[in-house]
């Protein structure tokens, strides 16, 4: 797993890696944890299989189970959390978290949560798990940091919210040497980081090295637990829990064949078609071709305020057919602004151009598009875009500040 050759990207590390880490003014844990993986993601696991690994690997979790239906809720270990398993954030805030203390409780939970859309996402399974009496939230995860071809462990004592919104000085980020392996130091750096008491310390410390083992072991390439919560009687013990498992690995882990993906309908759609699509936040949709172009774009957004939606990765397709898919797709998401990028090497800009007209004729959209086209055939299909009202853009940043501001209006 580290180390290995591979094209597809991870991580959007780069701002973060300066030549001098402690220094670097983009130190944070927004360019440390943003994903984006166009070409082939990574298996992510639902919480209650996150959590089944932690079990196996000695990390303490909540006693729980899973129900697919709200007839299935027997008895209950006390009282508990419902839980939504969808592969998305913002679960609470979309009511797919909720507390119960009768199995009569749960069953109203379940009966409420199964089925609720969460941001695309229809909830088919909820977890439900004992309930932890909370006396503080930390944060715990490792990452794999492919410009250094290591490991990064990150550590913070404000868990229990999105980790890119807790300041920088407030994170711990260790960089780990896979080739050196996993050392005491660490553990102890972590735990005196997150400044606890002297039985906490110990248990983080232990709850480090077997993340690390979790980690090189299955595969992962990315482990979380956001919050590990530190309860009244003193225990620490994983809240919530996320895992990737590298794609390229499966081959070594057979016991996750045949597991259901958490698809959008769309992305659903997407794949069907063979076509790169991954829904975000936001309200911009980007079109792109190339992993690398999708990711300098959506950083040049995010410099201008804009927050991509939706973003599409045409690869190199030379198909006008396959772009007029595409941007139908994109139509269907329905976003704000369209945010066309096409760097023509393989690719060219006039046949581009021309999927993108023939979506349009077939399926109109009122959402202004963004057009910066550059390479084989770009006057031609610069004109041609041109011609159908679109705004033009000759550079990237220009593309990103005018796609930004029509999203922000």
């Amino acid at each position: 797993m580290i180390g290995q050759a591979r094209d597809k990207p991870f991580y959007r590390l780069s701002k973060y890696h300066a030549e001098n880490m402690n220094s670097c003014p983009w130190k944070t844990a927004k360019y440390a944890l943003t994903r984006f993986t166009p070409e082939g993601d990574g298996m992510k696991l639902y919480e209650y299989k996150a959590k089944e690994l932690l079990r196996k690997h000695g990390i303490p979790v909540p006693d729980g189970f899973v129900v697919s239906s709200s007839d299935q809720v027997k008895e209950l270990p006390g009282p508990v959390m419902v839980k939504a398993q969808v592969l998305i954030g913002g679960r609470g805030k979309a009511g797919g978290i909720k507390p119960a203390d009768t199995v009569e409780e749960a069953r109203k939970a379940a009966s409420a949560i199964l089925g609720l859309n969460i941001r695309g996402y229809v909830t088919k399974q909820v977890l439900l798990e004992r309930r932890l009496e909370v006396a503080k939230e930390l944060y715990l995860g490792i990452t794999i940091d492919r410009s250094r071809r290591g490991l990064l462990l990150m550590a913070s004592a404000s868990g229990g919210m999105d980790i890119e919104s807790v300041p920088e000085d407030r994170i711990l980020m260790l960089p780990m040497d896979p080739l050196i392996g996993y050392q005491g130091f660490v553990g102890r750096r972590v735990s005196g980081f997150l400044k606890l008491g002297k039985e906490q310390k110990t248990q983080v410390a232990d709850i480090v090295r077997k993340l690390y083992t979790l980690m090189v072991s299955e595969d992962a390439e990315l482990v979380e637990i956001n919050p590990l919560v530190v309860t009244k009687d003193g225990k620490v013990v994983a809240g919530d829990a996320k895992v990737t498992i590298d794609s390229d690995a499966l081959f070594r882990h057979k016991e996750y064949e045949g597991l259901e993906e958490d698809l959008t309908p769309l992305e659903a759609k997407a794949k069907e078609l063979d076509i790169a699509f991954v829904q975000l936040d936001g309200n911009i949709g980007v079109i792109a071709n190339g992993a690398g172009l999708t990711m300098a774009t959506l950083d040049s957004l995010n410099m201008f305020g804009g927050k991509a939606g939706v973003f599409l990765d045409l690869g190199g397709t030379d198909d006008p057919e396959k772009v007029k898919s595409a941007m139908l797709l994109m139509e269907e998401a329905d976003p704000k602004v369209i945010l066309l990028n096409i760097f023509g090497g393989i690719t060219k800009c006039d046949t581009v151009a021309k999927g993108v007209l023939e979506a349009i004729e077939m399926k109109p959209t009122s959402a202004p598009i963004v057009a910066r086209i550059k390479g084989l055939n770009e006057e031609l299909g610069r004109d041609m875009l041109k011609e159908a009202g679109m705004i033009p853009a000759s550079g990237l940043s220009e593309a990103a500040e005018k796609a930004s501001k029509e999203s922000l209006r």
